[in-house]
């Protein structure tokens, strides 16, 4: 250690004569380095030449160039805006105090606070606000209270519902009531942009965007097993608790379904959410309205669940498609003509059946007497017969 001291005294003792030798054999060298930065600062690279202009003249270039990229988004962003402006005054956000179930302990049911959306349109003379059963659930009117956009606090006259398919009516009677513009969801493909409106978590007249991502989900587990007639749009627009009810909207700010559900594993918004089809809303809306009750159709066929792949192949088909009937009811429109156990009904009413919920839920959103085609495959071979929908007996399922 004191030999390492000792020839550190002897370096700093000599240090100033270096010093004075090494300024003298590199001056020159100093010299340029000094003149060229002094004349060449721009070619030196800097934070501000790699993330932004350093000149007046590029910097005038750049923002020019961005004005004209940015008139295109801003082009876009307008229509979402005025989509917005059109649809936000129908929107209303709705809350019930429903039914609770009994408690086991005491016996007795508490209420249970519920918190969704609806949107308000015109049916035949009728004001109404479209929302799904599930937020007014067994609810009377004088239990739910209706937000309207402007601030004005209404409350329904009637409630009509349908279990089936989460279709709930509120009828309304006030003045100056905006009611927005109905679409077409058959002409709905997936890849349209759509707006998603409601009140998530409460926080009322929330707008998201997104895409219809996927189109015919069934079969999902709802949490409420009464919801069997399923043909749902699925939509990537964040849609959360409280959306429940509201609109799904085209970019012309019309309303092709009425959101529904999530696919979450948090209980929030991961993506995947999923709205009924304004045709088939209407479709059962409609008759609640006129009527009171929704009148289904019925063919007379039990199906087959368990239909694969496999049993596809087995069957003679190339790929998995249509439903297998398992059993044909006495005097219904199927024996009319003469439908059988083991047929696979491959098209119905010029559709391609998908599996046996796709056949159920057609049959069900068909106007009774409608004349439908079906297409059967049978013992190899495929043939066509035409028959009308009855009326469903009161003893037929779903």
């Amino acid at each position: 250690m004191s030999l390492q001291l000792r020839n550190r005294s002897r370096l700093i003792g000599r240090l100033p004569v270096v010093l004075v030798w090494l300024c003298l054999l590199f001056a020159p060298s100093w010299s340029g380095v000094r003149a060229q930065s002094a004349g060449g600062r721009a070619a030196v690279p800097t934070a501000l030449e790699k993330y932004g202009p350093v000149s007046e003249e590029t910097r005038a270039e750049l923002v020019r160039e961005l004005s004209e990229k940015a008139a295109v988004l801003e082009a876009q962003s307008a229509v979402v805006r005025l989509v917005a402006k059109i649809v936000g005054p129908a929107v209303v956000h709705i809350e019930a105090e429903v039914p609770g179930r009994r408690a086991l302990q005491s016996g007795s049911a508490r209420p249970v606070e519920e918190a969704g959306s609806g949107i308000l349109v015109r049916l035949g003379d009728r004001l109404c606000i479209l929302t799904n059963r599930h937020v007014v659930r067994d609810a009377e009117p004088d239990k739910v209270r209706i937000h309207l956009a402007d601030g004005r606090l209404i409350q329904p006259t009637e409630i009509r519902s349908d279990p089936a398919t989460d279709v709930a009516v509120l009828i309304v009677s006030a003045p100056n009531l905006v009611t927005a513009e109905i679409g077409d969801s058959d002409k709905t493909d997936i890849g349209d942009f759509v707006l998603a409106f409601g009140s998530p978590f409460g926080l009322s007249h929330s707008v998201t965007f997104g895409i219809i991502s996927a189109k015919g989900r069934r079969e999902l587990d709802l949490g409420d097993s009464s919801v069997r007639l399923q043909d749902f749009l699925q939509t990537d627009a964040a849609i959360n608790p409280g959306n429940s009810g509201g609109p799904l909207v085209d970019l012309r700010g019309r309303v092709i379904g009425i959101n529904t559900a999530i696919a979450s594993n948090s209980g929030g918004n991961e993506g995947i959410g999923f709205a009924i089809p304004i045709n088939t809303f209407l479709w059962v809306a409609r008759q609640l309205v006129e009527s009171g009750t929704v009148q289904r159709a019925f063919l007379g066929v039990s199906l087959d669940a368990r239909f694969d792949a496999a049993a596809a192949q087995a069957a003679g088909l190339d790929a998995r498609v249509g439903a297998r009937v398992v059993t044909v009811t006495p005097d219904s429109p199927a024996s009319a003509v003469g439908i059988q156990p083991g047929d696979i009904i491959l098209r119905f009413d010029d559709r391609v059946v998908e599996d046996d919920a796709h056949l159920v839920y057609m049959v069900n959103t068909l106007e009774i007497g409608k004349e439908v085609e079906l297409q059967v495959f049978r013992a190899g071979q495929v043939f066509t017969v035409k028959t009308k929908l009855a009326s469903r007996p009161d003893s037929a399922g779903l």
